[in-house]
């Protein structure tokens, strides 16, 4: 799985802390060392709105559709995936999860094989890429462009790094928490300490 990070507001943590001393009517608005400050007094707070103002988009290849599934469900996130009605999934890739044991491994490949012979098949007899698709597993490699503000990325981050989370999603945003870190640390410093080894 990759993840990249391809578009950030450029100097995220002084915007927010622009939109923070804006509620506030705070005069200090040119002392920028102390964004991470206040960022870090926001936070104690509660006072989530100003993470509002910064944004980030990802771009997530290689991951399987039963991940994917589940970042979706976070509505307050802009989303462009791969499509399997408008692309063709002959020869499809897929990921094979982490917890297979190796012994395991060349069954789950064939398995898969088989299921790329079915959709060939219902391909040949007519059904269009959006039919012939309802035979394809969760295995399924796909891609997204995600875009969310920081606030949001905070939630995803603390449900999905969390040690109960799925494996994949839970890999996925550790990464994207790290790259996001090296942008804005005082916004996510606190949750890569409690995400620890993805």
């Amino acid at each position: 799985m990759q993840i990249e990070l391809i578009a950030i507001t450029p100097e995220p943590e002084q915007v927010i802390e622009l939109a923070a001393r804006t509620c506030y009517q705070s005069q200090d608005l040119q002392e920028r060392d102390s964004a991470g400050v206040l960022i870090g007094k926001l936070l104690t707070m509660g006072h989530e709105t100003p993470l509002e103002h910064a944004y980030a988009t990802f771009r997530i290849s290689g991951c399987s559709r039963a991940m994917s599934h589940q970042l979706v469900r976070h509505r307050l996130m802009a989303v462009c995936q791969k499509s399997q009605r408008y692309v063709t999934e002959e020869n499809f890739e897929y990921v094979t999860p982490l917890t297979l044991a190796a012994e395991d491994r060349a069954e789950f490949a064939a398995d898969m094989a088989t299921i790329g012979r079915m959709y060939g098949k219902w391909k040949a007899r007519g059904l269009r890429n959006e039919d012939a698709r309802f035979v394809l597993p969760n295995a399924c490699a796909t891609e997204l462009v995600i875009s969310a503000n920081f606030r949001e990325f905070r939630h995803i981050i603390a449900l999905r790094c969390s040690r109960h989370a799925q494996w994949e999603i839970r890999s996925a945003c550790t990464q994207m928490l790290k790259q996001l870190h090296a942008h804005a640390p005082a916004v996510f410093g606190d949750l890569l300490e409690s995400a620890g080894p993805s």
